[in-house]
């Protein structure tokens, strides 16, 4: 206990330096949230990486799936590095950057507003990003909270209580260049943490190895086979491919990290993120999903709240000293995950809303003063929601990760690529997206309403995410288009309408 206290203690004050240090670096709205868009290859790939994954990740989904679905999981981690991180740096960095520089964009509401021409659209979409990411924030206090109490045996409200009050501290204080700071020493941590986890469960005497592991899992009783198989049993197919759709597929259309595309340097920086980025979510996202394959080697029974599998393994498996190091990488994970969503939803009001619509007049320091005000807002509701604990760690994370890509994936995927999206196609795509969504959601909730394969809060995402990549260029396609200034002012001088 007193190495692990000491391990945390050392990593905390060396996040108060940062944020101390970052402090004159963000005194215009520019530096705030985009850092000057000066950001560099590694700082950027550590910046999306350690945003893309949390202890959501690493808690709830490595945990309950790898228990579930037993090593055919690991394709979850793999997607995460192909689809959610290497596609989306080859087609969205470049020409995110390029338009968001060039249409003077700093948020994602603000990019709809300027490539669309819509106030409102900018407005709706302001509001979905700091509603729907108050569920995801609370999610990512509930994975640490769970981990907190196994190892320190401090009830997890007053973990998830203290996490808040440190990340508004450092946040409030440095805003995005304290969190890209602060992601390149998190990632380096997290590399460190998950090489050493990965060989002390598999080399535990309980798993002895990792074929030794997977011919013990395949030993148990009528599951056994199917969990050690790479490719799992048929019945779990669907859920597999919308988990992968989900959590890869979903990273496209979420402002948390396309973000981290307005905030590059230059094309260079862009062409090393892409190789650093894929590599780390490779390591990070296929080690976390492998480890929990073995979940059932270090549990007796079945626990009755499948977000404690991986703390119970970590407890078991791990020195205490490399319990600390573990601790610190979840903190790590989560503390980066949180600041990316605070610092997002707190513009999406600040930035949009108040000054972007309610009072343009207002001055940047004002703007500045309201993005730290709504941060501390934004911590403030999100942990009264973990704290009600209202449902399962995945399912909060699935619901705003749905609603979010479900609206958002088309208007911007489409917006960066292609000339001929409209402003009918992007409206389209976001109505359709909460007029699917959320409906689905709530009956999901409640629970008796939907049928079996259509119930779990990954499927109704992944299905949400599908529609708005159809619905948008299909009422594009029947809409009027922009004309050629508008089309050369998004593009570049010498774009071309496209049908």
């Amino acid at each position: 206990m007193v190495s692990q206290v000491i391990i945390l203690a050392v990593y905390l004050a060396v996040l108060v330096f940062v944020a101390l240090y970052s402090i004159k670096r963000a005194k215009t709205t520019n530096d705030f949230f985009l850092g000057g868009r000066k950001m560099g290859a590694w700082m950027s790939a550590f910046a999306y990486g350690t945003t893309y994954f949390s202890a959501v990740m690493f808690v709830g989904y490595a945990g309950k799936f790898g228990w579930n679905f037993g090593l055919s999981a690991t394709w979850i981690g793999i997607a995460n590095a192909v689809i959610g991180t290497l596609l989306a740096w080859l087609l969205l960095a470049k020409p995110t950057r390029a338009i968001t520089q060039r249409l003077d964009a700093s948020t994602m509401p603000d990019f709809f507003l300027k490539r669309y021409n819509s106030k409102g659209l900018k407005i709706v979409a302001a509001v979905i990003i700091f509603v729907f990411l108050v569920p995801y924030c609370a999610s990512v206090y509930q994975g640490l909270g769970y981990f907190f109490q196994s190892v320190f045996g401090i009830d997890y409200m007053w973990c998830m209580i203290g996490m808040a009050v440190f990340t508004a501290f450092y946040l409030l204080l440095g805003g995005y260049f304290a969190t890209a700071l602060s992601d390149f020493i998190q990632g380096l941590v997290m590399i460190v943490g998950v090489i050493l986890m990965l060989g002390f469960v598999l080399g535990n005497p309980a798993v002895g190895g990792a074929a030794e592991g997977l011919s013990k899992i395949a030993a148990i009783p009528e599951v056994g086979p199917s969990l050690a198989s790479p490719f799992g049993s048929s019945k779990n197919a669907l859920m597999l491919v919308s988990l992968i759709l989900l959590t890869s597929l979903g990273t496209w259309g979420l402002p948390q990290m396309v973000h981290k595309f307005y905030a590059i340097k230059d094309k260079k920086a862009i062409s090393r993120g892409t190789v650093i980025s894929t590599l780390f979510a490779l390591l990070i996202g296929g080690s976390a999903y492998f480890i929990g394959t073995f979940g059932r080697l270090f549990l007796s029974e079945t626990p009755n709240n499948m977000d404690t599998v991986m703390p119970q393994v970590m407890t078991a498996a791990l020195p205490s000293v490399l319990l600390g190091i573990i601790l610190v990488l979840l903190l790590s994970a989560s503390m980066s995950t949180l600041s990316s969503l605070v610092l997002v939803s707190s513009s999406s009001i600040s930035m949009d809303l108040i000054k972007g619509v309610i009072k343009p007049s207002v001055k940047d320091k004002t703007t500045v003063i309201w993005m730290r005000s709504l941060c501390g807002v934004f911590v403030a509701v999100s942990l009264l929601i973990a704290l009600l604990n209202p449902t399962a760690i995945v399912n909060m994370m699935s619901y705003s990760w749905g609603a979010l890509a479900g609206c958002f994936i088309g208007p911007f995927l489409y917006g960066v690529k292609w000339k001929g999206v409209t402003k009918a196609g992007a409206w389209t795509a976001v109505i359709v997206g909460l007029a699917f969504t959320v409906p689905m959601m709530i009956m999901s909730m409640i629970g008796g309403i939907l049928p079996a394969w259509l119930n779990p809060a990954p499927t109704i995402g992944a299905i949400s995410m599908l529609l708005c990549l159809i619905v948008t260029p299909a009422a594009s396609f029947l809409s009027r288009k922009f004309d050629a200034d508008h089309i050369e002012r998004v593009f570049g001088k010498g774009a071309k309408i496209e049908a």
